[in-house]
């Protein structure tokens, strides 16, 4: 049995076509990666899976469970933290648990039972005594993290969970959802960090305008380019021509240029042999260059290749 399955769904807003189509599913005691751009469709399918948004067409199912045809089954399998931490913060970190626990419908005694228990997996029984509004942006998190995990759910939906968090508080939430994975705990994530991507799941789509561009592990991913990458960056923005003309020489797959840091991505081949070859195209053309260097593809190169809205250049 699948986590969860979507097959051919398609959702529009108007004339928006939110999913267009859309078919993925997920091995249970997994993490399910979705990556794309803002507006892709990635919180819409995070919504259809937790019943919160009908869709036209397709069929979607949680464990089994079909969403259209009964959503009360799919809740009872499910918990959900969306992009932001939805706890009150006027009331103690052992309030907010203890409160969603109630109103699971479990007795006083199975809801103080069970927030101890999240509290000292989540790493909060120190703090369960504070109110929420003294607490850091990553314990909020974890917080929310724990009362959607009050129900003990089969599978949890989590929206950019670690946005706005520092990176010592992003690996700290990234440890503990690992921790609840080796519990059962299937994940479907989605996330504007690639590295988080890379890290964490163990299969990932790629959406794009409402479509699977691309699904595979991290490593599947990375292969589509072929090779190695060359990265050079400029030393001033008014070069930015001549460079991507010259990098087109020499790959037929997408470049990416930063016009925060002045820098080129170039998916090569050859490795060693393109990499002497376009130093040798820069120093003949006289670009000023301040590093240059080759390495493996990354996510990101791949990110950037596949939703590319130029079918040849990211400017």
């Amino acid at each position: 049995m699948y986590s969860f399955e979507l097959k051919d769904v398609h959702k529009h807003f108007g004339n928006i076509k939110a999913l267009n189509g859309v078919s993925l599913k997920a091995k249970e005691g997994s993490i399910y990666g979705l990556l794309g751009p803002n507006g892709a469709g990635k919180t819409t399918i995070v919504r259809i899976l937790s019943t919160l948004l009908a869709f036209e067409k397709g069929s979607a199912k949680v464990h089994g469970v079909d969403v259209s045809k009964d959503p009360d089954g799919v809740r009872r399998l499910i918990g959900l933290a969306g992009q932001y931490a939805a706890v009150d913060e006027f009331l103690t970190g052992y309030e907010n648990v203890f409160m969603t626990a109630r109103l699971y419908g479990l007795t006083r005694k199975e809801s103080k039972k069970r927030t101890n228990e999240l509290l000292e997996i989540l790493g909060l029984a120190k703090a369960a005594k504070r109110p929420v509004r003294t607490y850091s942006g990553g314990m909020r998190r974890r917080l929310d993290l724990g009362a959607s995990l009050v129900g003990k759910p089969k599978i949890m939906f989590l929206d950019e969970p670690t946005t706005g968090l520092d990176p010592k508080t992003r690996l700290d939430i990234w440890n503990t959802i690992n921790d609840l994975v080796k519990n059962g705990t299937s994940f479907l994530l989605t996330t504007q960090y690639l590295e988080e991507a890379d890290q964490m799941a163990n299969q990932i789509a790629v959406i794009d305008g409402g479509k699977v561009i691309a699904e595979g592990t991290s490593k599947q991913l990375k292969a589509l380019l072929g090779g190695e990458v060359v990265e050079f960056k400029l030393k001033n923005d008014q070069e930015k021509s001549a460079a991507l003309e010259i990098a087109k020489k020499f790959t037929k797959q997408t470049i990416s240029y930063d016009p925060e840091t002045l820098s080129v991505k170039v998916p090569i081949s050859s490795g060693a042999n393109d990499l002497m070859a376009i130093v040798q195209e820069l120093n003949n053309h006289q670009l000023a260059v301040v590093s240059l260097s080759l390495h493996q593809p990354s996510l990101d190169d791949v990110f950037l290749s596949l939703t590319s809205k130029d079918k040849g250049i990211e400017q």
